[in-house]
């Protein structure tokens, strides 16, 4: 074969042809796959996230859907101040840039404050350590009772004028009252009586050793 046989064979038109169709559809493909990149990202688009905090629900839902965002309820928390499926919480905070099609996370407040369980403090710490725990857990303490026993000792709990017992679910906004020892105690408690055993049987037997005179 000639070499100019060889080569007129890679220039046909055909081959040609193929080649130019290639380019063409790697070109296409590229093409395609940055615009959809653009739109599946949201290339250029940017939207501020509104302040919905202290907005009722279902206002913010129809804000932020207006605005092209999504919204989300992750968590609810209370706040006696506010009224109940309002927005608490918001991430992203209001005023950041975000996509279209960006999800708001939310908190709304509880209709009902939550309750908390009793903790293991009866009979069973000071007044300092049990006031600090149960602070510490979100609960009102108000100031002790006095009973008698050990001076500062946990005797019980009471919620508006009852006892509650521990592990009873208790609501936080209802507040505790710790029953608390003076360091007092009752006459029988304070003052041991103790028989005069020796005395008793001194005096018995000096009865015995008494012996009657006849005349």
């Amino acid at each position: 074969m000639k070499t100019k046989e060889f080569f007129g064979k890679f220039c046909s038109k055909f081959l040609i042809g193929n080649l130019i169709a290639m380019v063409l559809v790697i070109f296409a493909l590229l093409v395609g796959v940055n615009y959809g990149l653009d739109w599946y990202t949201h290339h250029g688009e940017s939207i501020k996230v509104p302040n919905i905090e202290g907005m009722d629900i279902d206002k913010a839902r129809a804000m932020l859907e207006e605005n092209g965002l999504i919204i989300v309820v992750t968590d609810s928390g209370y706040n006696k101040r506010l009224p109940s499926d309002c927005v608490l919480t918001q991430n992203p905070s209001a005023g950041l840039t975000v996509k279209s099609g960006h999800t708001i996370y939310v908190t709304i407040n509880s209709s009902n404050s939550p309750t908390l369980s009793i903790p293991d403090v009866v009979d069973n710490c000071s007044y300092r350590e049990a006031e600090a725990k149960l602070v510490s857990l979100g609960f009102k303490v108000l100031p002790p009772q006095y009973v008698t026993g050990e001076k500062d000792w946990v005797y019980g709990i009471s919620c508006n004028g009852r006892k509650v017992s521990v592990g009873e679910r208790v609501s936080i906004e209802q507040p505790l009252t710790l029953l608390i020892g003076s360091g007092q105690y009752g006459m029988d408690e304070e003052i041991g009586i103790v028989e005069p055993e020796s005395q008793m049987e001194g005096s018995n037997s000096e009865v015995d050793d008494f012996e009657e005179v006849k005349e």
